[in-house]
């Protein structure tokens, strides 16, 4: 991720290694439908999801139809070390993380799942996503009951089986520990910077493909 507040010289030096290492997401793998789901039994459920700078995930989760709220910030690590000075030194445990709240009669975990692998991040890429590279930056999903383990470990040996994917797929399912919510500036930060050069090279185009690949999920 890149600093939200820099000089000008600085910035057009991160826009250009932006550039130099451009987005690196699965945004043209259409991964299968999951075997394994969850059945819903309530119209409120919660799921966490890390797959590099937390912008990016934040924005894409924020236009699927059946997301309540998707809030940015840390999991992996203590409270003591959830901030983002701290979380960006790539010592403390924490990946950048988004608490995904969904209605399942509208959206499934499994569903979620999909999207995740689909379009928004590359599980392939170890501690690193796009230009982003560190275990701040790992792909990781911390599952918040056992049937959300149960789901995400079988779509993985699923997606492996298949070979969607040209290498071995290093994501992790963790435990989850708890989860803090990131400083005020990074809540909403693509919706409330559209135009901002690292939203424009790496996070647009998820939020992009997440409309062609997935309209029946998407929403404006």
């Amino acid at each position: 991720m890149k600093p939200i507040f820099a000089p000008l010289a600085i910035l057009g030096a991160l826009t250009a290694a932006a550039i130099a290492f451009p987005a690196t997401t699965a945004a043209t793998v259409m991964a299968p439908r999951p075997v394994m789901d969850i059945a819903a039994v309530s119209h409120r459920e919660t799921a966490v999801f890390a797959g590099g700078c937390f912008w990016g995930v934040e924005g894409v989760y924020s236009h699927v139809k059946g997301v309540i709220s998707a809030t940015s910030g840390y999991s992996g690590g203590s409270a003591a070390t959830a901030t983002y000075g701290q979380s960006s030194t790539g010592r403390t445990g924490h990946a950048e993380s988004v608490r995904v709240v969904f209605d399942p009669t509208v959206v499934s975990y499994g569903q979620l799942l999909r999207i995740y692998f689909s379009v928004v991040a590359d599980p392939t890429l170890k501690d690193a996503q796009g230009p982003d590279r560190g275990t701040q930056y790992r792909s990781a999903l911390f599952p918040l009951s056992p049937a959300q383990a149960r789901v995400a470990r079988a779509y993985i040996g699923q997606l492996a089986a298949a070979r969607v994917f040209p290498r071995p797929i290093v994501t992790t399912v963790e435990p989850f520990r708890g989860f803090y919510p990131a400083e005020a500036e990074h809540q909403r930060f693509m919706a409330r910077n559209p135009d901002y050069p690292y939203i424009v090279v790496n996070d647009r185009p998820k939020v992009d493909a997440l409309r062609r690949q997935f309209a029946a999920n998407y929403r404006a």
